[in-house]
């Protein structure tokens, strides 16, 4: 059964560009850590106080564990940035861009009772910057714009031929 999305040109051009901005915020994140040869997200999981600090604690613990984590992470958020601003695969970087930003949502939420050391931009109790931006991958998903505007339209009709 084929599901053809009908936009108006204003609802597509606004997920467009909602695409293109989140794709540009990961994409960034992820040059941003490769091209620092001192980066690690050891600081970020030591910080971590919620249901996932037993994980971030067995992560740190272990070097060749934090490393393979760094790499994934760094490479991660390159290739989500890019399947985003390309349109390539783009319901499938969205989701995994979701399932990334609540990861790092459930290790330092900003729940009453938790304090960190390093100061956050964009906390206001229970939401957050990071859930926001999750939420809204989500909605790319959903409402995906890529076989419109993007790689995955080429690539839709190569199948069909």
């Amino acid at each position: 059964m084929k599901n053809e999305q009908k936009y108006t040109t204003l609802q597509l051009t606004t997920l467009v560009v909602l695409r293109l901005l989140i794709g540009w915020h990961l994409l960034y994140e992820g040059l941003s850590k490769l091209y620092n040869p001192s980066w690690s997200s050891k600081g970020f999981l030591s910080e971590s106080q919620w249901i996932l600090s037993g994980f971030s604690d067995w992560v740190i613990s272990n070097s060749s564990v934090l490393n393979v984590v760094d790499f994934l992470n760094t490479w991660g958020l390159i290739a989500i940035g890019l399947g985003l601003i390309l349109g390539l695969f783009a319901r499938t970087a969205a989701i995994a861009g979701a399932l990334l930003l609540l990861m790092y949502y459930f290790n330092n939420p900003p729940l009453i009772g938790l304090e960190y050391s390093v100061p956050t931009e964009g906390n206001y109790l229970v939401v957050s910057k990071t859930l926001i931006e999750a939420v809204a991958m989500v909605a790319l998903a959903l409402f995906s714009t890529s076989s419109v505007f993007g790689l995955d339209y080429f690539i839709s009709k190569l199948k069909k031929s």
